[in-house]
């Protein structure tokens, strides 16, 4: 156990840091021996010095205060998530549904890729639906264009992952619905990974598809960190807690 009130040590290292890192911003030291004292960049302060391979908090922390100092000290690239959604039969992929409120197509074709390399970390075949309310070339609008333009991107960044899109979800996720839809697509029908193409969107879906279908939602699971943090939801049970820890430690594990 390590308290930020009791390490006076600690506090001096990690605002030496902290202030180096946010020099940028005019972080001065004595403003960054303040901000480290605070749990959540106590605990990010940690990862980012070695003494932690990850970062697990937000049972009494709101999301933001969770995540900013990861943002700030740990961010590599556009910073996203997924939902590890657990079915009877099966574990879905969603992302990103609790981080970037409107993603355009180039954030959208990221989160689709560092979504597919997620779920093939954790064992799931990567089959990307890129969702909309349109299928194929049947919808029109810029909603729409918006997720046909993110395709794209995403087949020319990852030629070798299956992507389909834009999607709708029934499309996805039904073989009978992509037979009609997309007879000739190998994601239709058989999706795995499902990226939503706004916030709105996202937490309507895995909301509802936890309550309705009884699915268990372990998420969000942050992507786009040099270094693992997860968030959980303020009052998270024993279970949420037990599975967002052992998720970090995976990803400790494949960042080393």
């Amino acid at each position: 156990m390590v308290d930020p009130e009791a390490a006076p040590g600690l506090v001096e290292r990690f605002a030496e840091e902290y202030a180096r890192l946010r020099a940028h911003k005019g972080v001065s030291r004595e403003l960054a021996r303040d901000t480290v004292r605070e749990l959540s960049y106590f605990g990010t302060m940690m990862v980012q010095c070695g003494m932690a391979d990850g970062m697990v908090s937000g049972a009494v922390h709101t999301t933001a205060q969770t995540i900013r100092p990861s943002f700030e000290v740990l961010r590599s690239s556009l910073v996203s998530s997924v939902f590890f959604m657990c079915l009877a039969d099966r574990v879905l992929v969603y992302g990103d549904c609790a981080v970037n409120p409107d993603p355009d197509a180039e954030q959208l074709a990221a989160i689709a890729v560092d979504s597919a390399r997620t779920a093939r970390g954790f064992g799931v075949e990567p089959r990307v639906a890129m969702l909309s309310y349109s299928t194929g070339a049947s919808g029109t609008g810029a909603d729409v264009d918006k997720v046909r333009r993110a395709t794209a991107l995403v087949r020319e960044r990852a030629p070798e992952l299956a992507v389909e899109g834009p999607i709708q979800y029934d499309a996805a996720i039904d073989p009978g619905v992509a037979r009609t839809k997309l007879p000739d697509s190998e994601v239709a029908g058989r999706a795995t990974v499902f990226i939503v193409p706004d916030l709105n969107t996202g937490n309507i879906l895995y909301k509802g598809v936890q309550r309705s279908a009884g699915a268990v939602a372990v998420g969000p699971v942050l992507q786009g960190l040099r270094k693992p943090v997860n968030d959980l939801s303020r009052g998270a049970l024993v279970g949420d807690i037990v599975n967002t820890v052992a998720i970090t430690a995976v990803q400790a594990q494949q960042a080393d």
